[in-house]
């Protein structure tokens, strides 16, 4: 049996997915006998990277197979399994579609039929997460699934026997944002709730030692101490900060300290190393961060991508929509694609309506850009949202008028992506979607 032939086999028995590079690199490179490290040494992976990628791919073929695999056996049982079945005939995996369909908005819940993996970003932040002292970057615009992703990882965890605590900055009142010491107060407090802990923050802040010292006695010798089992802290919305740079600076290296502390064997490192700590963040950094103060550019990096034609098809399917038997069917997803995008809040609010009968497919089509279409409350939130940022009106204008990508200033740029109104390009800006094209340009033009 050829890798060729095995590769075959194995996106066969894994459909609708499919491998990644970075999986299909790993098991032809095992496929010929290297080790984790040889196959990061000739790739330029980091070999805890392509090991993480290894471990959550014999565990996806084991569950499918239904025996245990590993890197030393692959060989010997696909060849078994191609002597024994031909994998054309392996059944498909009927789903129970749910009763009542829920509302498309907001996080989707854990026991939802409609949360779509996005390989191998989930499999990569369950593994990571249980790492000493690891660090898991998300990064996405608005509405892409950062904190669905979020609550899986925590319940990933707390599975594990963790302690959670999910904070969001929008849970702070705008005073927070004062000074750093009220900030860090905050951010004490508010994880001390969390975990069901007296508030002790008298007892360990002393104003000689400055806040950033502070709140790191706070956290290592008394909430770290305080609990018997690793904690996952899950800090979402952080892009907030940016626009509080003096706070940002010094919270955010804060993190960075406390990740090395973990991870460099330095006074301290065991009781860090109980701490893993989650970064949600809706564009990239655009205020002065020194590169060895910025938890950026450290631990697990996520970028959740739009949903491809594949995952948008299984969407639908979880819908008990058919939109992949035959060519009608399957130009139903190159449409609507070719109207949002993958984007999967936008993308789940038609199959919602669809699936109730409010509308037509062309219906949907015909009127989603209009006030009476399906999509009026998402536009009307991000025009809202819009004119928060008055600098960005005429900014954004330009861009949904245009036909080709729109150089713009860093940080709009930034905050037009976060808003999920904009992709960026080499060449530029463009609008994210051509729902977002047709309702701007009438109430900007």
């Amino acid at each position: 049996m050829s890798v060729e032939e095995a590769l075959a086999m194995v996106d066969t028995v894994i459909k609708p997915e499919r491998l990644n590079a970075v999986q299909e690199l790993v098991l032809r490179q095992c496929w010929s006998g290297q080790t984790y490290q040889e196959i990061a040494d000739g790739s330029g992976y980091d070999a805890d990277y392509i090991r993480v990628v290894g471990s959550r791919l014999w565990h996806i073929l084991s569950d499918v197979f239904g025996e245990k695999i590993t890197k030393n056996n692959i060989r010997s049982v696909l060849r078994d399994r191609l002597r024994e079945v031909e994998v054309h005939e392996l059944p498909e995996v009927e789903l129970e579609l749910p009763t009542e369909m829920e509302l498309p908005r907001g996080v989707v819940p854990l026991n939802s039929s409609f949360y779509i993996e996005r390989p191998p970003n989930d499999s990569l932040c369950y593994e990571t997460v249980l790492q000493p002292g690891a660090l898991i970057r998300i990064k996405a615009p608005r509405q892409m699934g950062k904190t669905s992703l979020m609550v899986r990882i925590l319940d990933h965890a707390r599975a594990s026997g963790f302690r959670t605590v999910a904070l969001s900055l929008q849970q702070a009142d705008a005073n927070v944002f004062t000074d750093l010491e009220r900030f860090l107060q905050w951010f004490c407090a508010t994880v001390t709730r969390s975990l069901e802990l007296p508030n002790r923050l008298g007892d360990y802040w002393d104003d000689i030692f400055g806040s950033s010292g502070n709140t790191t006695d706070y956290f290592e010798n008394y909430l770290l101490k305080e609990i018997d089992t690793p904690m996952v802290l899950a800090l979402d919305e952080v892009n907030l900060l940016f626009n509080y740079p003096a706070i940002a600076t010094d919270f955010l290296g804060l993190l960075r300290a406390w990740y090395e502390k973990a991870k460099y064997g330095v006074t301290g490192s065991t009781i860090w190393q109980k701490l893993r700590l989650i970064i949600i963040h809706s564009t990239d950094v655009y205020i002065a961060l020194h590169i060895h103060q910025s938890p950026f550019n450290v631990g697990l990096s996520i970028e959740l991508p739009e949903f491809t034609k594949a995952q948008v098809q299984e969407l639908a399917r979880r819908h008990g929509i058919d939109w992949g038997s035959d060519d009608s069917s399957s130009n139903h997803v190159s449409l609507i694609m070719a109207k949002v995008g993958g984007n999967p809040c936008l993308l789940r609010v038609a199959l919602y309506h669809l699936r109730r009968g409010d509308v037509t497919f062309e219906e949907l089509l015909n009127s989603a850009a209009s006030e009476s279409g399906i999509y009026h409350d998402d536009l009307r939130r991000q025009w809202w949202n819009l004119q928060q940022y008055p600098q960005l009106v005429a900014v954004y204008r330009t861009v949904v008028m245009s036909s080709q990508p729109v150089e713009l200033e860093q940080k709009l740029a930034f905050k037009l992506q976060s808003l999920g109104l904009v992709q960026l390009h080499k060449q530029g800006a463009v609008p994210s979607c051509d729902l977002y094209r047709q309702y701007f340009s009438a109430h900007l033009g």
